[in-house]
């Protein structure tokens, strides 16, 4: 009986033996494959950033105030000029009384001294026109040298009191001047309490209510135009050579991730981050999709380069086994890992000059694995 059992032992033992056997090596695994071939690649160069405008500002007021009107609110569309916020006013426009009427005062201050200097040069004429009289008299002996020295007394005088009343009329027109600036200048703060839209845009955020106090440099709005709108993506500094102005690029907002956006390169910038090695691309989207927002992520791949008739393979067949880029080969039923030398890469695949030919059939994993070298396979 115990030899029984120790046979029966031995065949189950030998049974799961040659079942882990088979499943381990002689069982065919179950494989993708794709026949190599020679297509059309597009090289593209990729990049990550933001949604940008290209003009862009924030609307604050030039003086301190309270609002007390806000006309527009984020997501308005608005055109240059349009009045989009006013200040309270009440105080301005008393200063601008007060200046109207000192001005008007510094005006009435000037035809008095206007008068006054015309009469002053009557006088003059006058007390002149009188030592003229006084002298011949004088040379006619019917007057003394004390008539004379009187006339020439009021002679200075009168150019005195010319003189004066000139430097009156001057001082007058400079203090008209000043008043007509300061007229001006609160004329000017008046205007400035009706806050205006600089340009044709789109309000993108509102900073502030009704009621609130805002001081030169606190921004009310957000205002981008909407004539570019574009993705600035951080590209690697090694793909400068290849890029330039009106390349074809595609836009994926990561908002809507299976949808790209058609664009192209309008601007390369000139300074490399020195930390991450990488350089600023702005890229024109030309159609935005119904919603979207500044600031938002996305990536952008850029056309570099459209190649013929080269050999290539889709990226996800690609390995990395010990340092070695490579793919696995359909080889008489066989998984064969086989190490090759890659070319440019596309989209979704990359060009493979060396190692394989057209029309192997190269294999991976339906699942994320390791595929061992030389094992029996079978195509799904």
């Amino acid at each position: 009986m115990g030899i029984v059992r120790k046979v029966v032992f031995i065949v189950i033992l030998a049974g799961v033996i040659g079942f882990l056997f088979y499943t381990r090596v002689l069982k065919p695994v179950p494989v993708i494959g794709y026949e190599a071939k020679a297509t059309e690649l597009v090289v593209e160069v990729m990049g990550t950033g933001t949604v940008q405008a290209r003009i862009a500002t924030a609307i604050s007021p030039k003086i301190q105030g309270r609002l007390v009107e806000l006309s527009v609110d984020q997501d308005d569309r608005v055109t240059a000029g349009q009045v989009i916020a006013r200040l309270d006013d009440a105080d301005i426009i008393r200063q601008v009384e007060i200046a109207k009427a000192n001005f008007d005062a510094a005006l009435a201050g000037i035809d008095r001294l206007k008068a006054d200097e015309v009469r002053a040069q009557a006088v003059l004429r006058q007390v002149q026109r009188e030592i003229g009289r006084v002298r011949k008299a004088y040379d006619q002996g019917a007057a003394n040298e004390s008539e004379i020295d009187k006339a020439e007394e009021q002679v200075a005088i009168a150019q005195a009191d010319l003189a004066r009343t000139k430097a009156g009329s001057a001082e007058g027109r400079m203090l008209s001047i000043a008043a007509e600036k300061t007229l001006e200048y609160q004329n000017a703060r008046l205007d400035d309490t009706i806050i205006k839209a600089p340009f044709d845009g789109l309000i993108v955020r509102r900073d502030r209510d009704e009621g609130s106090i805002v001081v030169p440099g606190s921004a009310i709005y957000s205002l981008i135009s909407l004539d570019e709108i574009w993705l600035s993506a951080w590209v690697d500094e090694t793909a400068m050579a290849s890029l330039s102005s009106d390349q074809p690029a595609r836009v994926i907002l990561r908002s809507q991730p299976n949808d790209p956006f058609t664009g192209h390169v309008v601007r390369l910038a000139r300074e490399t981050d020195p930390e991450t090695r990488e350089f600023i691309v702005d890229v024109m989207i030309e159609q935005l999709p119904t919603h979207w927002a500044i600031g938002q992520r996305g990536e952008v791949y850029i056309e570099t380069a459209r190649l013929d008739d080269v050999l290539t393979v889709p990226m996800n067949f690609v390995k990395m086994i010990e340092g070695q880029r490579g793919v696995y080969v359909l080889r008489e039923g066989r998984a064969s890992w086989t190490v090759c030398t890659f070319g440019a890469q596309g989209r979704n695949s990359i060009e493979i000059t060396e190692g394989i030919s057209e029309g192997d059939t190269i294999l991976r994993m339906p699942k994320q694995g390791k595929l061992p070298d030389q094992k029996k396979v079978v195509i799904q």
